[in-house]
């Protein structure tokens, strides 16, 4: 079995506070993978980064004093189609740091061959969740597609990349970026 975590790709990361260009081209390569994973019988889930109203006073807001993903605001919902089709997932995580916790615990199993990671941002996120996945199941495949990762800094997502394929993530689609 194989499974896709979809990483928060959140209406703040791609239009809100945290918003860049680029990351709502992310959106179609997005959707198409989540549509195959579902259609080949795989697992998807989402992880939400998730942060409460006194986000100025934690650790992560002292150090990146923007709030962003808010519960229960327009900028914790995950962004356009990919919305839509989160009620097909196999489960949705809310997460108050980088990793998920929860992720963990759902892999722990042992029971997926492959473990593909995409969303957002590639630089913190994506890199703490794939080493999530690496710890939780040394013996998947853990994969990163570049078609379907970006931070706004675009050195940043190279370097992260690179980070990712020393940690012996396979890294797909970066021709194409």
């Amino acid at each position: 079995m194989n499974l896709l975590v979809v990483v928060d790709y959140q209406n703040d990361y791609v239009k809100g506070s945290l918003g860049f260009s680029g990351a709502e081209k992310l959106e179609v390569p997005i959707m198409e993978k989540i549509q195959k994973y579902l259609i080949d019988g795989d697992e998807v889930v989402f992880t939400l980064d998730t942060h409460a109203s006194n986000y100025l006073d934690t650790e992560e807001g002292r150090n990146l004093p923007v709030p962003h993903c808010i519960k229960d605001t327009e900028g914790h919902k995950l962004y356009g189609n990919v919305a839509r089709i989160s009620k097909f997932a196999s489960a949705i995580f809310e997460k108050g740091t980088f990793g998920c916790e929860a992720l963990y615990e759902y892999i722990i199993d042992g029971k997926y061959e492959t473990i593909e990671l995409c969303g957002l941002l590639s630089d913190v996120c994506i890199i703490s969740n794939a080493v999530i996945a690496k710890t939780a199941a040394p013996y998947a495949h853990i994969i990163v597609d570049a078609r379907c990762t970006l931070c706004a800094d675009r050195q940043k997502n190279e370097k992260a990349l690179d980070i990712l394929q020393s940690l012996h993530v396979e890294v797909t689609g970066r021709e194409r970026i």
